[in-house]
């Protein structure tokens, strides 16, 4: 079952790479790849609860303390066939015991009324990867309707209007700068998405374009890392205490520069010539659309995303939570800007219309990739591979850098996650004298290392990323083109900028 899985991923990974090809859209090869590894996962695994998942499903079926008496009652084994109850030293009505009883010697789990076996686990696994699986395609889909709702309203003229150059080496310094330090502030993927709108405007032909879009994918991912909210990896080991703020971005933000100025300093010797833009609509009232209502919407649309994280700081519920305020205010404000207008000049400005343009293909092709990752994650696969790391690799700077290129391969959120359960944060005081255990304290070297890595070394390959899988779907770039033209730079800058981390802090 666990071969048979990992070879039905490699399938779907070959397809979504020789998507052009095989004439076959990648999301395709991805919604079938992610749902048949679950669908092998709960078939081949119906009698028996994975060894590393089994303490969760004891504690599924373990008695509530409601009805054990803070937990005093408890199931002996996990699988819970014909155990007794122990008594502990809590006093329980008759009734109560009765009914423990009755429960523990039941052929499967129950708690709070609800039977418990491994087939339901299973599907509480699923929609516990679909919760986080949600929260990120929401988190896109509320960020791809207000970037089309600002486009729709030529916001980001208020940009590319400053923006004079068509020399492309100059261009491409300027996108890449502007992508660093937006990733930091809002995070990889928002950034990504807004970009790519900014390329539409600033590039007309698409191999030029595409070029770009690979760029835009390594500065977000280094701008990403040196910021608490700039990564999904970074902003787990902010939230687990690994590491603090204060850290991450004195210690990080050197080497992800470097990151991005190499493969910038790289291209600087190879682009030629001009870019060509695409001919630009005039912002007068012939359109439906004045200066200032343009200027509204901008700010407005990069206000409402730089909230999100200041949202999520503040009441830390989800990020898509917080884009879903601002989708809501923007939704608002245009009705209400837009409320005198003829049905035709509304409808071209109204959030209804922008939700038709958006790429729903790409939203799928993201929940296909999330679903087998999750599926190579509950089978084993990735907590395997971690432990392989750190038994064969008994070196804090290779273990990083090796999770950093698995993490092109696979989503680097499971492997972090698999690493911050290995690795515990070992206290200061534990910890002094002995070198090794040094690097685990709380902003010891491991944890920095591993954000920078888990976060730039997603760029090596395209659907590495949050970031890359967002620009894959937007603009249809093809795999094999971004690992013939963009993968040699994004690994040179992430080598270099390891490098530097290392004379920084390691040597």
């Amino acid at each position: 079952m666990e071969i048979l899985i990992l070879v039905v991923f490699i399938l779907g990974y070959m397809g979504i790479a020789f998507e052009h090809p095989l004439r076959v859209d990648k999301s395709a090869f991805a919604l079938l790849a992610g749902t048949l590894c679950w669908a092998i996962f709960v078939i081949g695994g119906h009698d028996q609860v994975p060894e590393h998942t089994s303490h969760e499903f004891k504690a599924i079926i373990t008695p509530s303390d409601e009805l054990a008496g803070e937990g005093t009652i408890k199931f002996e084994d996990y699988a819970g066939h014909g155990e007794e109850a122990h008594e502990g030293s809590h006093d329980h009505s008759e009734i109560q015991k009765a009914e423990l009883v009755d429960a523990l010697k039941e052929p499967s789990g129950w708690k709070n009324g609800v039977e418990y076996t491994t087939s339901s686990f299973y599907e509480f696994r699923l929609l516990h990867h679909l919760q986080e699986i949600a929260s990120i395609l929401f988190f896109l889909l509320g960020a791809m309707t207000i970037v089309e709702l600002v486009d729709a309203h030529e916001g980001f003229a208020v940009i590319t209007d400053k923006i004079k150059t068509t020399n492309k080496v100059k261009l491409i310094w300027i996108i890449g700068i502007l992508t660093f330090f937006f990733s930091a502030a809002l995070d990889n993927l928002t950034t990504s998405i807004v970009m790519i709108s900014l390329l539409r405007k600033l590039i007309s032909d698409k191999p030029t374009r595409w070029f770009f879009a690979g760029i835009v994918i390594i500065a977000a991912n280094a701008g990403g890392a040196w910021s608490p909210i700039g990564d999904v990896t970074t902003t787990m080991l902010w939230i687990g205490n690994q590491l603090t703020t204060t850290t991450i971005i004195l210690n990080l933000i050197v080497p992800s520069l470097v990151c991005l100025l190499v493969p910038l300093f790289i291209v600087s010797f190879t682009l030629k010539g001009e870019v060509e833009r695409p001919k630009q609509r005039e912002h007068d009232d012939d359109h439906g659309i004045t200066k200032g209502e343009r200027n509204v919407i901008f700010f407005l649309g990069v206000a409402g995303l730089l909230f999100v994280p200041v949202f999520k700081t503040v009441t830390h519920l989800p990020p898509f939570m917080g884009m879903m305020l601002s989708l809501g205010f923007l939704w608002l404000v245009t009705e209400i800007m837009h409320r005198n207008k003829t049905v035709e000049q509304k409808g071209k400005f109204s959030v209804l219309a922008v939700l038709k343009k958006i790429d729903t293909s790409s939203v799928l092709f993201f929940l296909g990739i999330l679903l087998a990752v999750g599926a190579l994650q509950e089978v084993g696969h990735l907590l395997v591979m971690a432990d392989w790391l750190r038994v064969k690799l008994a070196n804090i700077f290779a273990i990083d850098l090796a999770i950093g290129l698995l993490s092109s391969i696979v989503d680097n959120v499971p492997l972090v996650a698999a690493s911050m359960g290995m690795y515990d944060v070992i206290p200061a005081a534990v910890a002094e004298g002995n070198a090794w255990d040094m690097n685990f304290v709380q902003d010891g070297i491991f944890w920095q290392f591993l954000a920078y890595c888990a976060g730039t070394g997603g760029s090596a390959l395209i659907i590495g990323s949050a970031a890359g899988v967002a620009v894959m779907g937007l603009e249809r770039i093809d795999f094999i083109w971004y690992l013939k033209k963009i993968s040699l730079l994004a690994v040179a800058g992430y080598l270099a900028g390891a490098g530097v981390y290392y004379v920084m802090f390691m040597m």
